[in-house]
């Protein structure tokens, strides 16, 4: 599908189309409810099939892909898909929509590491992270909006270590922080619009650098002091 949509520019879209298709579909994690997915064989399998479905997205979004088969500037739709794993490395989200509205972080690694958000509409809206890690950090956002409105981080860590927000939005309208480790140490805000001021719940809060959130620069925005994170 991959291949068909590099040869076919004029239907480039709905060949990606399928592809995030295939990732919102059901993704059992086993025979029985309680089964996690490298338990099974099948299971396993499906997981492989969707890792390699989101490295195939991913490669076409490097910088270094030549334009013709480039991805970038194209809509992704990944609604409700579940990910318990996947390598968004150092992608570029440079135009186009991409939605996460509703998707689950639930266990393995996700990795978002050192990608740049330039121009896209991303959307997190709703998302829930309920486990294993899910890694932005040294991610640059220097454009467009990124909206985390409504996702909840329940467990596991979300770690924005050494981001960089020179430009654009980010927002945590309706949010809940309430139990993952959430820390964005290291990170820069020179530029960008962090806004935390209508965060639904701080039950445990992200963590700052020392003495970021008795001196916030101008672009992160809080609802005012905030208690220490939990250990």
């Amino acid at each position: 599908m991959a291949g068909l949509a590099d040869d076919w520019t004029e239907r480039r879209q709905t060949c990606i189309d399928v592809l995030c298709a295939y990732l919102r579909m059901p993704y059992p994690q086993g025979p029985e409810d309680d089964t996690p997915a490298d338990e099974d064989p099948n299971g396993q399998a499906n997981r492989e099939v969707r890792l390699t479905v989101i490295r195939t997205i991913r490669d076409h979004l490097l910088p270094a892909t030549p334009p013709e088969t480039a991805w970038s500037g194209y809509d992704l739709d990944f609604t409700g898909a579940v990910f318990d794993g996947g390598d968004f490395s150092n992608a570029s989200f440079s135009g186009g929509k991409v939605r996460f509205t509703g998707a689950t972080f639930c266990g393995g690694a996700v990795s978002f590491y050192g990608a740049k958000f330039s121009g896209s509409a991303v959307g997190f809206y709703g998302a829930v992270f309920s486990g294993g890690e899910v890694n932005f950090r040294s991610v640059t956002f220097s454009g467009g909006v990124v909206s985390f409105s409504s996702a909840t981080f329940s467990s596991g860590e979300v770690n924005f270590k050494g981001a960089m927000f020179s430009s654009g939005e980010v927002n945590f309208k309706g949010a809940k922080f309430s139990g993952a480790g959430v820390t964005f140490q290291t990170a820069q805000f020179d530029g960008g619009v962090v806004d935390m001021r209508d965060v639904a719940a701080w039950s445990r809060p992200p963590s700052f650098d020392d003495g970021l959130l008795t001196a916030p620069p101008a672009g992160l925005l809080l609802p005012g002091p905030l208690p220490k994170p939990k250990p």
